[in-house]
């Protein structure tokens, strides 16, 4: 299969650059079987869902891995921190992403200091905790499509209500919508609320560079399920739906075997999870997804893709444009059941 098959126009002004104005206020379109598409708003998903039904979220927290420094010279350096690889975990040597590949020592506001090495590579100096420092020193890793600069709003926006993990570098974006209202008329309904973690890497939205989907290579994203989750979800009676792609593919992951576990206990499953899902697969665990309008060539547009085929979805975008839904990160949702 082809990437290009995956291609389609937004018109720009239809690219979300800020959220709805309320959390809940985002429009829905809902794909149900073969029916037509149904156009809603996004508290309406909750009609959607049965009593005994389970709900997955990803309660990852993204951090301000953004880091805006200065070069020796003065001249702006951007440092996305993507990985540590500190050998003894103290988080002071990471794998990092940056304009042009910048090599050389750089200075930022606040108590961090960096020297990178080959333009990938950042040994980190600082006092106290990462997590601080970076409150201090960064800013929300926005998608790149979103040409303005991140500011504090973004630390609000680009966080779901129940983020708990810190751990990634961009947001499950389609659970953004949710609201503690919306959380809770789910459970009223009897709708079994539950929570994962997967901490999203660069592999969620690095650009396929092959010409076929079959080509490409998932980075690997590291998650935990708890061994209750597991449990719950082989005794399931109802259907199961995931909060985002994200969440899907940590599910999928541990379910077909497609994980290398790296601290797996009593109590949870941990892994890193390469899964690639695209037309084709098929799921053993997940039987609905809510998830955003997905960029262009995206694996997350794949694996959309893969509960109600490429043909059905690409045309449910094409209506979603000509009815002017928001897209991509800040934009509107689409539940798939």
């Amino acid at each position: 299969m082809k990437v290009s098959d995956f291609d389609f126009s937004v018109p720009e002004r239809l690219i979300a650059t800020e959220p709805a104005a309320g959390r809940d206020s985002s429009r829905l379109m809902v794909l149900n079987g073969t029916e037509a598409p149904a156009h809603r708003k996004f508290p309406d998903m909750v009609e959607y869902l049965n009593p005994g039904d389970m709900l997955v979220l990803n309660e990852t927290k993204v951090l301000p891995f953004c880091l805006p420094g200065r070069k020796p010279s003065g001249g702006a350096v951007e440092l996305l921190l993507v990985r540590d690889i500190s050998a003894d975990g103290s988080g002071k040597c990471w794998e990092v992403l940056s304009k042009g590949g910048y090599t050389g020592p750089l200075e930022f506001t606040g108590p961090l200091w960096a020297n990178v090495t080959d333009g990938v590579i950042a040994d980190l100096e600082y006092e106290g905790e990462l997590e601080d420092v970076l409150d201090t020193c960064g800013v929300m890793p926005l998608p790149p499509y979103i040409k303005r600069r991140p500011d504090e709003r973004d630390r609000r926006w680009y966080q779901t209500v129940y983020a708990r993990k810190p751990g990634s570098i961009a947001a499950p974006t389609a659970g953004l919508h949710f609201t503690d209202r919306v959380l809770d008329l789910l459970q009223r309904k009897g709708v079994l609320i539950r929570r994962l973690t997967l901490h999203v890497g660069v592999g969620t939205f690095l650009p396929i560079r092959s010409g076929l989907v079959e080509d490409h290579v998932m980075e690997p994203e590291r998650f935990e399920i708890s061994r209750e989750l597991i449990l719950e979800i082989n005794a399931l009676e109802g259907r199961l739906f995931t909060v985002g792609t994200t969440a899907t593919r940590a599910l999928e992951g541990y379910f077909s075997g497609s994980y290398e576990p790296w601290g797996e206990d009593d109590l949870a499953v941990r892994g890193s999870t390469g899964i690639f899902i695209h037309p084709g697969y098929e799921f053993r665990a997940v039987q609905g997804l809510l998830t955003n309008f997905h960029l262009p060539r995206s694996t997350p547009l794949m694996l959309a893709s893969a509960f109600c085929g490429r043909e059905r979805l690409l045309e449910a975008y094409e209506e979603a444009v000509n009815r002017e839904y928001r897209f991509f990160s800040y934009g509107d949702a689409m539940l798939i059941i």
